[in-house]
């Protein structure tokens, strides 16, 4: 029968239409208690809009009005929640520019990754992954540009401004060695006033059989939020290898106290072919008006440049 009748495969598509409009407003209601099955929803929760697409040709391709429909419901939320960061316009005024990188342990061009990062011109430079091989090279490489900077355990800050009142931070899970070492807390004389900038590294976390395994991640964001709540500084910035998106709630009690950029979707991660950002630029009583992601160096991680408005 054709013509006037009802597509076979109108109730799957509309279904599965639905479905993905749910998972996209509702994300916060899928349980995390299972194998972080939340957390690693929200680490890709743009990408659900690429299920869009697919559904509609189906539907096309059926001759399905309702499947058609219903996937205007997922278009409508993904644009509501994302909308914002796709759109481009024009650049608002920054006073302050930090480019965030991963630089990797295992980078076989540190020469070439230091000089991408001072050819980027930020004011702030932030790395994690910082080997003592390393270390001197981008010392050399951003001497010249950046002659102010705080080194702590394998991550670093070079500033093109003055810096003062380094000290480490310690956001170690529990059973983690005094060797690890990944925080550090410095305060910038920026021209546009003085600013508290954390640099630091979350530790990684794993996709298994069983799940998102975060749990040591989660726990040093906890000790982080912690830190960022007591801190007396008016205005602050923490940049850094989150391991983890802004959504991803696993990091609530950290990102709960920082502003994210509402622009710029800016993956990070992996540098072969992004799909995350994971690398981050967030601020207190400060607003990052944009993150970028950057051209790839030797790193698996992209550089993130992001801008900032000292209010």
């Amino acid at each position: 029968m054709t013509g006037h009748g009802r597509s076979s495969g109108d109730p799957w598509l509309v279904a599965g239409a639905l479905g993905v409009a749910g998972l996209l407003a509702l994300h916060s209601a899928v349980p995390n208690g299972v194998g972080r099955l939340g957390s690693l929803l929200e680490t890709f929760l743009p990408w659900l809009g690429a299920v869009v697409p697919v559904l509609g040709c189906l539907a096309l391709l059926g001759r399905s009005r309702a499947g058609l429909l219903a996937c205007l419901a997922p278009v409508a939320v993904w644009l509501w929640m994302f909308g914002g960061m796709w759109w481009s316009s024009a650049l608002g005024p920054y006073d302050l520019t930090v480019v965030q990188h991963n630089v990797a342990d295992d980078n076989t061009d540190p020469t070439g990754t230091a000089r991408a990062l001072r050819a980027t011109g930020a004011g702030l430079v932030a790395v994690q992954e910082l080997t003592p091989t390393a270390r001197p090279v981008y010392e050399n490489v951003l001497g010249a540009s950046h002659p102010h900077r705080a080194v702590h355990g394998t991550v670093g800050l070079w500033s093109a401004h003055p810096v003062s009142d380094v000290r480490p931070v310690d956001i170690r899970p529990e059973g983690f060695p005094d060797s690890w070492r990944r925080g550090l807390r410095a305060t910038v004389s920026a021209p546009g006033g003085r600013i508290a900038v954390y640099v630091v590294h979350l530790p990684s976390v794993r996709l298994g059989p069983a799940g998102l395994a975060s749990a040591a991640r989660d726990e040093s964001a906890a000790l982080l939020g912690d830190r960022i709540a007591a801190d007396p500084a008016a205005r602050l910035l923490v940049v850094g290898d989150l391991n983890g998106t802004v959504r991803d709630r696993g990091l609530g009690p950290l990102t709960s106290r920082l502003h994210a950029p509402p622009r710029g979707f800016a993956f990070s991660w992996p540098a072969g072919l992004p799909v995350a950002r994971i690398d981050q630029v967030l601020g207190r009583g400060v607003k990052v008006t944009e993150v970028s992601a950057l051209e790839a160096t030797g790193s698996d991680h992209l550089p993130v440049l992001g801008r900032v408005l000292l209010r």
